[in-house]
């Protein structure tokens, strides 16, 4: 448990407004020793992070190598001999007498509708639910099953997962259960690369199926990319969170 909140606090420093607050915070300090100059460039380049960080040209650019590493899946083509869909957590918050589609977050509800519409392209196959979630809050694997239950997949086409707090216990817990045999792979195109690769480590055959995808180009003109949005931001935040994922693994910390 320490581990995991030790991993959310390293990436939420990583994040552009922390950046810029902290950059901020420096020039602060800089000023109150009487370096005024140094503290205007570091005030700049506060603002200059938390600007371009929040546009979907630096967005985009960050996402995008991340999103065109594995194509989605086309039910165009005929389907694979699989019969397991695994789909990785995301956030699940429910309360009162919301539906757990309003309960997940975009990036879960649009795993899990993929994984049900690839458990239904294949034929018959076994829908496995992964994420678990921290003392007194609810999994997110049983917001899945829950989604499953509400259009029609019966309870005996899936298993929950709820022990696993981040991508790495989930790829130990896929391992333990499937072992070698192949399955689908769901989770957001921007997650995959690390997701596949902590699959690869644990020693199952993964077929990514990547969604969710969010870079759109130049949709919107040259404004649109330059002015910044929480659009943007969200992009770059999702971005930074798995490049320093994938630098931990590159340096074996995770």
């Amino acid at each position: 448990m320490f581990a995991y909140y030790l991993k959310q606090t390293f990436g939420l420093l990583g994040m552009p407004l922390c950046i810029a607050l902290l950059f901020a915070v420096l020039a602060v300090a800089w000023q109150l020793r009487g370096r005024t100059r140094a503290a205007c460039r570091l005030y700049l380049v506060a603002a200059l992070v938390a600007y371009l960080g929040s546009t979907r040209l630096v967005g985009d650019a960050l996402l995008g190598p991340l999103e065109r590493r594995y194509v989605p899946l086309s039910d165009t083509l005929a389907p694979p001999q699989i019969h397991t869909v695994v789909v990785l957590g995301s956030d699940y918050r429910p309360r009162g007498a919301l539906s757990a589609a309003s309960a997940l977050d975009a990036d879960g509800l649009v795993r899990a509708v993929e994984a049900v519409r690839l458990a239904r392209w294949l034929g018959s196959a076994r829908l496995i639910f992964s994420g678990g979630a921290p003392p007194g809050k609810v999994p997110v694997s049983l917001g899945y099953a829950q989604f499953a239950r509400s259009v029609g997949v019966p309870a005996e086409s899936f298993v929950a997962l709820t022990g696993s707090l981040d991508t790495h216990d989930e790829a130990r817990a896929v391992a333990g259960l499937l072992g070698s045999t192949p399955f689908i792979l769901v989770t957001s195109a921007f997650h995959m690369p690390r997701a596949f690769w902590l699959m690869e480590r644990a020693g199952v055959h993964a077929i990514p199926a990547p969604v969710g995808q969010r870079v759109r180009g130049m949709d919107g003109g040259v404004i649109g990319v330059l002015i910044p949005t929480s659009y943007g931001l969200y992009e770059s935040e999702r971005a930074l969170h798995e490049y320093l994922g994938l630098l931990a693994m590159t340096l074996r910390l995770d």
